[in-house]
């Protein structure tokens, strides 16, 4: 017969059992769950924001743009919305992928011949510059014009004749010229950029993003010469021979809001329709950027975008 000793040993010897699996209980970590494979990804190539503090205010007007409601739907490759007061991004698809971008890379070509000035110079036409298509005004070799006339026509008839002639004026060649932009597009803050012609007609290794663009739309509008051939909605143009022609902006978004106030158009096959454009209301400002979009929505979208942008 077990003593009573032994009852109080085999207790005690349970109850010790019994605290050891309990402090085992509590003091054992947690199994680690299985956490999902995390790839880096590579960073998006960011541009510094734009400094728009320079911006003309009498111009452009610095009020604070409200965005309403949902962002407009875009079905364009990609897109960029920035608040022209801050350099705020109010809205941003695909903004830093690399894409060809057609004529809107005109503005870098206008900007560098407004503010390298002397305007009123004559510019000769070389064979070479009329050699280029499908836009065009009809230059011919031997023709003169003055160089301000020449960039009124580009700006808002997008004509690739006079890009290439006035690109070959200025540089020597339109390669040399590419140099030039590129130079220009570095300064800017442009870092996703490379330009291998002044008109924007297809090229290997030549590209921009929607963000990089919206940089050289704000550094375009603080130019006046260039901000007011973007703004133009037609202008007559004099010939060589003395004829005349009345150019209408390629901006439809320009031709039916008021509050649009200017910028520039591209198209080509690889790019898509294209559209650079500005908006102010009420001393609001918004610059939008759309890529890769077509000609049944290009126009739809980017006033969308422009009228959200502005609180309209």
């Amino acid at each position: 017969m077990p003593t009573p000793f032994l009852h109080k040993l085999a207790f005690w010897f349970l109850g010790f059992s019994l605290l050891g699996a309990a402090a085992c209980r509590q003091e054992a970590p947690a199994m680690p769950q299985p956490q999902p494979a995390v790839f880096p990804q590579p960073a998006p190539a960011m541009s510094p924001p734009p400094n728009f503090a320079s911006l003309p205010t009498q111009s452009i007007g610095f009020g604070t743009a409200i965005p309403r409601g949902a962002t407009p739907a875009v079905s364009a490759r990609a897109a960029i919305v920035v608040h022209a007061n801050s350099g705020q991004v109010l809205f941003a698809k695909n903004a830093d992928v690399r894409y060809p971008v057609a004529s809107t890379q005109k503005l870098l070509t206008g900007l560098i011949l407004a503010e390298a000035g002397n305007l009123s110079k004559s510019v000769h036409v070389s064979a070479g510059d009329t050699y280029v298509e499908p836009t065009k005004l009809g230059l011919r070799s031997g023709d003169v014009y003055r160089k301000e006339a020449l960039l009124r026509a580009m700006l808002v008839k997008s004509c690739n004749d006079i890009a290439r002639c006035l690109a070959r004026d200025h540089a020597g060649s339109e390669s040399a010229f590419a140099q030039v932009m590129n130079q220009k597009a570095a300064s800017l803050g442009m870092t996703n950029s490379h330009f291998a012609n002044a008109s924007g007609l297809p090229a290997s290794g030549q590209y921009s993003t929607a963000r990089d663009l919206s940089i050289l739309a704000t550094a375009a509008m603080r130019n006046s010469f260039v901000r007011q051939c973007v703004g133009t909605r037609s202008l007559s143009f004099t010939m060589a021979n003395g004829s005349t022609t009345v150019l209408r902006t390629t901006n439809k978004v320009m031709e039916r809001c008021s509050f649009c106030t200017g910028m520039k158009t591209g198209t080509t096959n690889a790019a898509g329709r294209c559209l650079v454009s500005s908006g102010s209301n009420g001393g609001k400002n918004v610059i939008v950027v759309v890529l890769g979009s077509t000609s049944a929505n290009v126009w739809n979208e980017s006033e969308a975008l422009l009228r959200w942008g502005l609180g309209l």
